[in-house]
Order: C-alpha cells, then sequence, then structure tokens
C-alpha cells in the first residue's frame, strides 16, 4: 500500500472532523427535543384529569395496559423505555425512568413520591459516565410512599417494599422489605394474589 499524499491525508483529517461535528450536533438536537418533549409532559402531569394523562403519555410512547392509572405531578425520563400492565396505579410525585427498559406489573400499587431509577452515574470512572439497567417490578407488587428502587433491581410477585425503603438488590416473591438499604423485615402469609386495585379517581 502506497503512502497518502499530504493532500490525502488532509482531506481524510477534514472529513473525520466533519463528521464528528455533525454526530455532535445531531445528538445535542435530539437532547433538545427529548427534553422538550419531557417539558411537556412534566406539564401535562399537572392536568387533573387521569384520561388525558394518560392519553398523552401514550401518544409519547409509553405502554399502559387497561385500567390502570396514572396520579399527577409524574417526573419521567424517556418515556419510550416505559411499560405499565392492567390494573396498577402510579401515585403522585412518582419518577420513572424509562432510559433503560423499566417494565411495571398488572396490579402493582406504588404509592406517593416513589422514584424509579433505572440510569446512574459511575463515581468510580474518571469521565462520570453513565450506567444502564433495566428495573422489573412483577405483578402484584406493593411499594410503600417515598421508597427509591435502584438500576438493575427486579421485585417479584407479590412483594412489598416499605415506605421510604431504598432497594438496591433484587427482592424475592412476597417477601417485605425495608430500611436503608432494604433488607427483608417480613413476608407476605397470602401467596395467592386475586385482589383488582379498583377505579381510579378521575380529578387525581
Amino acid at each position: 500500500m502506497y503512502p497518502k499524499s499530504a493532500t490525502e491525508s488532509v482531506t481524510i483529517f477534514c472529513y473525520n472532523v466533519r463528521m464528528t461535528i455533525e454526530a455532535r450536533v445531531i445528538r445535542r438536537i435530539r437532547a433538545v427535543l427529548l427534553e422538550f418533549v419531557l417539558m411537556v409532559l412534566h406539564a401535562c402531569g399537572s392536568v387533573p384529569s387521569h384520561h388525558v394523562r394518560r392519553l398523552v403519555y401514550r401518544l409519547a410512547g409509553m405502554k399502559i395496559g387497561a385500567g390502570s392509572s396514572i396520579h399527577m405531578k409524574l417526573t419521567l425520563y424517556n418515556p419510550r423505555g416505559i411499560s405499565i400492565g392492567q390494573d396498577t396505579i402510579i401515585g403522585e410525585k412518582c419518577t420513572l425512568d424509562g432510559r433503560a427498559n423499566l417494565t411495571i406489573g398488572n396490579h402493582v400499587d406504588i404509592a406517593s413520591e416513589v422514584m424509579i431509577y433505572n440510569s446512574e452515574h459511575d463515581i468510580n470512572d474518571p469521565s462520570f459516565a453513565a450506567i444502564t439497567a433495566p428495573v422489573t417490578i412483577e405483578d402484584y407488587v406493593f411499594v410503600g410512599p417515598r421508597a427509591i428502587i435502584l438500576p438493575g433491581v427486579t421485585i417479584r410477585t407479590g412483594a412489598v417494599v416499605g415506605a421510604g425503603a431504598v432497594v438496591t438488590k433484587d427482592v424475592a416473591a412476597n417477601m417485605v422489605v425495608g430500611g436503608v438499604p432494604a433488607k427483608i423485615i417480613g413476608e407476605r402469609q397470602s401467596k395467592k394474589h386475586s385482589y383488582r386495585l379498583g377505579r381510579a379517581a378521575w380529578f387525581r
């Protein structure tokens, strides 16, 4: 292979610089557009109609099953990564993170001000890079007020997360966890769940 001439080297260098700049511009435009969508969705969270909010969230890419409700003041990160099953309730002022997949099952009761994250920073990385990992909440789970669920966690069927708990590890089926970090503090006596959470309040 013959060595490239100086002109060819400069041409290749300029091409690479241009492609890098274009890629950065495209990433920035996408980020700004997503920020705009999230702003609109945040504003939508203040609309006092469950039906309107659910319609807008679905249009934004969230998958929401029949009979599920999302109460007011929801904070979202990338709605396209969020899937919610049937007859599930998301309480007021919750945070749902879809930057990696967030899957919430059927008949799940998530109380007010719960925060569910699937992206965080690596504090040991020199560039403070983001780490993403999916979160899965299976059927008939109850998450108490102001609990925090961190990336990579799976909460199995029928489990209960106590108020204010910080969940950093998987929770087994029907276990009750609480504390910081969350640890097993009990177990549900009933292992066969068949209840429905019922109709959502229209103006919450």
